[in-house]
């Protein structure tokens, strides 16, 4: 589970976000837009993607701290939590 409802709504939004900024870059691509234009979007794109990974994860590590896990599924061990944080960086 990602976590409570809090972090699944801002993950969600935060997605929505990347999927409409996508939708942006391809549209760029398909005007034969700059080259300079579409890479700094497709830079914002990675970004928005990123800090959802990163809430996901901040998710997790707040429910070993707290003893259990957001939304009540497995808690993570410490190498699952290492694992998921190194496959964002």
């Amino acid at each position: 589970m990602i976590g409570d409802k809090e972090t699944i709504t801002a993950v969600l939004n935060r997605l929505r976000r990347a999927q409409g900024q996508l939708a942006g870059v391809i549209a760029m691509i398909e005007q034969g837009r700059d080259r300079n234009d579409v890479v700094t979007q497709l830079a914002a794109v990675s970004r928005a993607l990123d800090r959802a990974g990163l809430k996901i994860v901040a998710s997790g590590l707040r429910g070993c701290i707290m003893g259990g896990s957001p939304g009540g599924g497995p808690r993570l061990t410490e190498a699952e939590l290492e694992k998921l944080f190194l496959t964002l960086a």
